[in-house]
């Protein structure tokens, strides 16, 4: 006779812990958020001896991120074997800013139906953090903090797609902005960013793209000339 076990016969599984990020995950993550956030400079040489050493990892789990990263224009690898952060001339910079001018507005303006009172205040806050970096002198600070004013509004698009396409864009360009960071010479937070804020509270969509597109692409363009 077959036997059909009862409910009370069966014992659960354990539950499984979740597992850990891969070593080359965990690695990728970390270096990707350097460039990103203009840690690390243009033409800047690393190596995957020292990224296992610095990491906690083999060379293979090194290689990988770094061949991920190499995929996504954050990193160059010369037949040589050298590794390094790209260093981008006039031409790859005007093309990127176009990019920025193209996807950014548009996450920006699908953004405006759900900025409400409590988003406005949200960038408020970024924008006297980012002041806060300034004053500090601390570039990777204010990078950081300038792409978090943008992802917090883009979020709200709710247009993944686009979203991760601009932070492509955001990784390939980490490095140079740690160089037009000095260009720049700040001293208060972006002026485009308060045209931002204005036009979300006014409910004007044109006024809100232009003023995405003339900050996410003047500096950019200063460099290229």
């Amino acid at each position: 006779m077959l036997y059909t076990p009862r409910p009370s016969d069966v014992t659960a599984p354990a539950a499984q812990p979740a597992a850990a990020p891969a070593a080359h995950e965990r690695l990728y993550r970390a270096l990707r958020t350097r460039i990103m956030h203009g840690e690390i400079g243009p033409g800047e040489a690393l190596t995957l001896r020292g990224l296992g050493r610095e990491f906690g990892v083999s060379m293979t789990p090194a290689r990988e991120a770094v061949r991920r990263l190499a995929a996504e224009g954050a990193l160059t690898l010369s037949p040589s074997g050298r590794v390094a952060t790209p260093t981008l001339g006039a031409d790859r910079l005007e093309e990127l800013a176009a990019v920025r001018a193209l996807l950014e507005p548009e996450l920006a303006a699908r953004a405006m139906p759900r900025a409400h009172p409590a988003l406005i205040d949200r960038l408020r806050t970024i924008n006297q953090t980012i002041a806060e970096a300034i004053a500090r002198r601390d570039a990777p600070a204010y990078i950081r903090t300038n792409l978090e004013f943008h992802r917090t509004l883009y979020l709200r698009a709710q247009a993944p797609a686009m979203l991760a396409l601009a932070e492509t864009v955001w990784l390939q360009l980490g490095p140079t902005m740690r160089a037009l960071y000095g260009r720049l010479g700040r001293t208060e937070a972006p002026r485009g960013h308060r045209v931002i804020i204005a036009a979300l509270e006014a409910g004007d969509e044109p006024s809100l793209k232009l003023a995405v597109r003339a900050d996410v692409t003047q500096g950019l363009r200063l460099l290229a000339q």
